[in-house]
């Protein structure tokens, strides 16, 4: 297996945010403190961007706001949970559909130790229908 370079710089920012601030806190202070650690790293990313959703070919009036982009093809989400489930999974999925992205990281900072998933999805083309 090759290691992916990009998630393992954002996995190791976030080791670092949990190192330094451990367990307990809200998510919005582990997303400013990851937000810094970004910058001290020089990982490049967007904060709370929007994504838009389609339906046949048209926007939609709802959007996702993942917490973070990084790197303009990494969808980055985190969490402050005691454990993760699998509706945190379905989220960050969601969130590779509408974006069209295709690598999204989950990442835990609620438990004793770092908790993170790396997800990759695969956008399936539209099938044709044959009629008989």
């Amino acid at each position: 297996m090759i290691r992916d370079e990009k998630t393992y710089k954002i996995i190791g920012a976030a080791i670092e945010v949990h190192k330094e601030l451990g367990c307990g806190f809200l998510e919005a202070v582990y997303q400013e403190a990851l937000e810094r650690e970004f910058t001290i790293q020089c990982i490049p990313f967007k904060a709370q961007p929007v994504v838009h959703i389609k339906y046949k070919e048209q926007l939609l009036n709802k959007t996702y706001q993942p917490d973070f982009i990084s790197y303009g093809e990494v969808i980055v989400e985190i969490k402050a949970l005691d454990k993760l489930s699998g509706n945190e999974q379905s989220q960050i999925i969601n969130y590779l559909k509408a974006s069209g992205f295709t690598i999204g990281l989950l990442i835990n900072f609620g438990a004793d130790s770092l908790e993170y998933k790396r997800l990759i999805y695969t956008h399936k083309a539209p099938q044709s229908v044959k009629s008989a």
